[in-house]
């Protein structure tokens, strides 16, 4: 079964093709391991202003790479955010038009989980939210831990600490370095061994975007027993940064 992939949570455009075979028993793998199911063709770019335009060339891409049709792909698979609100309905509705004109699936997974999905241990995983703030969510063992929030690096990073996290992964990381320092994470030598970050920078820093494969990993089970998904609703978390205009004040004759 072929699996279309995509995240535009972050300022990384993503996209991939996965295969998924027998259905995936086995919980969401730690760190470096890699999800259920054959990547065929991947495609990514770093680029938070240019989501619009080169979304629609990336999956004609992948699906050439990995020499598809579209009427061949059987899902789709997006991630929700939270992310910024243009780019974030970029990759929403994109995934909507896609499989609407297929008749196919589509499922939303939260984006954080594309990182979070894939690490060990207590972690924290942070991605920009503009406005000098992030998105955050906790993880364990690659489990996400409540709902995703948003607010301050500084703040998000005392919570974090308070909450046990013994190390801070995602972009949010190298935009906030001061307040995501590794070694205001440093775990107790009890707790070294799990702590430790594979495909990190640093130690315990991991610059990574979500990953639309492991995305397509954390709903592979509902997908090959044709489970419906649910609503598709995106994690803005705030109210978006453009305002509809107010109307014209009305100006009298001075008497």
């Amino acid at each position: 079964m072929l699996v279309l992939a995509l995240d535009t949570s972050t300022a990384a455009c993503s996209v991939a093709l996965v295969e998924l075979g027998v259905s995936p028993t086995a919980p969401v793998p730690a760190a470096g391991v890699a999800p259920a199911g054959h990547v065929l063709a991947e495609r990514s770019a770093w680029d938070a202003r240019r989501h619009g335009e080169l979304l629609a060339p990336m999956i004609s891409e992948v699906l050439a790479a990995a020499r598809v049709r579209s009427p061949e792909v059987a899902a789709v698979v997006v991630g929700t955010g939270p992310g910024p609100f243009t780019s974030l309905r970029v990759g929403l509705v994109s995934a909507a038009a896609f499989a609407a004109a297929l008749g196919i699936p589509v499922h939303g997974v939260c984006s954080l989980d594309g990182i979070g999905a894939a690490t060990s241990g207590p972690v924290g995983v942070v991605t920009d939210a503009r406005r000098s703030e992030v998105f955050w969510a906790r993880y364990q063992d690659g489990a996400r831990l409540g709902a995703p929030g948003v607010g301050a690096p500084a703040g998000v990073a005392a919570e974090l600490r308070a909450s046990g996290a013994t190390r801070v992964t995602g972009p949010g990381v190298a935009l906030y370095p001061a307040a995501f320092a590794p070694e205001l994470f440093a775990p107790s030598p009890g707790l070294a061994g799990a702590a430790g970050a594979v495909g990190s920078v640093g130690g315990n820093v991991e610059p990574g975007s979500p990953s639309p494969a492991v995305l397509v990993r954390l709903v592979a089970d509902d997908i090959l027993r044709g489970v419906p998904p649910g609503t598709l609703t995106p994690l803005y978390l705030r109210r978006p940064d453009a305002a509809e205009p107010r109307p014209p004040k009305t100006v009298t004759a001075a008497g």
